[in-house]
């Protein structure tokens, strides 16, 4: 069997595939959220685009875990000392944090004087993932073998802390500090949303130790995990006792940690057979996986800043539906923009040569 395919650079496939997913769920339940009529926020479609939308920062969290290890075990392959590999991580924490903030200043840059100053100090995801990158960069002084089962280990221990974290009192600390580590809805904190990139190192390690020739019996096993942890978790969250005094199962849940992982490892599973088997050299869901951090950005300015004011909590669920098709075909074209700029600016340059300068010529001769 041969090599899984990969884009350019290296990078594989079917992890492309899968933030692109995510970042099509997002646009969806962005959308609805963002221009649904609030009297129809009870009704099924809402609902539904609401639930199957929080999938997306575990996905997203997930696969940064993914891609920590495989830059792990790249520093470890390469030599380099436990610090190093260490600094390596934090420097791509120190990068994410830069977006972070960059994106929280644009945004109240774009809506001033109405923006609230406390919005720059909010946790969003980017600022989820590279404090979460700069707690686990630690574990880079494990070898990748050692790392499979520590950061499973600490993902369950994360996960399970959560309703405990939640239980005690930080009010002594300020909220911007508060939402980065305990559990807020508001937020995107550590516990136990840290646990998502714990179980990515773990996996990416797993592909990491794998030969691509057994990737696809990877995924079978990846896919009859996720099954049984989605299983188990349903059964254990509605038993009639718990063993935490309090737990909010959509704000600090283990459980619900322990079912939305199933879903990723399905659709991990998925997202390899499909790119192995299914799709063709070019997809429009692999190219928002490549560009899924642009789309992200420019996107929530649009949906939520002031350029489609007029349409925010005005519409149908119909109505809804077409904006989110018109946004997701929208960031498809910014996408291909971002990655094929280079090709159709030699392409206008070289068309500009034909009509200008080659055209000319042969009329002369």
């Amino acid at each position: 069997m041969g090599e899984p395919k990969k884009k350019s650079g290296g990078r594989l496939a079917f992890l492309d595939w899968m933030r692109g997913i995510g970042a099509v769920i997002m646009l969806q339940g962005h959308a609805f959220h963002a221009f649904t009529k609030p009297e129809l926020r009870e009704e099924g479609p809402y609902i539904l685009s609401q639930f199957v939308g929080g999938m997306p920062p575990a996905i997203f969290l997930f696969l940064l875990g993914v891609t920590l290890a495989f830059l792990m075990d790249s520093r470890e392959r390469a030599g380099l000392s436990p610090l190093k590999r260490i600094l390596a991580g934090w420097r791509r924490a120190g990068y994410l944090f830069a977006a972070a903030f960059a994106f929280r200043i644009s945004l109240w840059l774009l809506g001033w004087p109405h923006s609230p100053t406390r919005d720059l100090l909010r946790v969003d995801i980017l600022n989820a993932m590279g404090f979460a990158i700069f707690v686990l960069s630690v574990m880079a002084v494990f070898q990748t073998v050692d790392r499979v089962r520590l950061c499973a280990a600490l993902g369950v221990a994360i996960a399970a802390a959560a309703p405990l974290v939640s239980q005690l009192d930080w009010s002594f600390l300020p909220l911007p500090v508060r939402q980065y580590f305990v559990p807020d809805y508001a937020a995107f904190a550590f516990f136990p949303w840290g646990a998502f990139v714990a179980f990515g190192i773990s996996v990416g390690s797993i592909l990491r130790l794998t030969d691509p020739e057994q990737y696809e019996r990877a995924a079978q096993w990846a896919a009859l995990s996720g099954f049984g942890l989605i299983l188990a978790a349903q059964y254990f969250s509605n038993l009639p006792y718990s063993v935490y005094a309090r737990s909010d199962y959509w704000l600090d849940s283990p459980w619900l940690i322990a079912s939305k992982l199933g879903v990723l490892l399905l659709l991990l599973a998925f997202s390899f057979l499909w790119t192995r088997h299914a799709s063709g050299h070019w997809s429009w869901v692999r190219q928002f996986g490549m560009t899924s951090l642009l789309v992200y950005w420019v996107h929530i300015e649009l949906m939520y800043g002031r350029w489609m004011w007029y349409f925010k909590e005005r519409l149908t669920a119909g109505q809804t539906a077409i904006v989110a098709v018109c946004f997701i075909l929208a960031m498809l074209g910014l996408s291909l923009a971002r990655t094929q700029w280079k090709n159709w600016r030699n392409l206008g340059l070289s068309l500009g040569w034909y009509f200008f300068v080659g055209r000319r010529a042969a009329e002369n001769d």
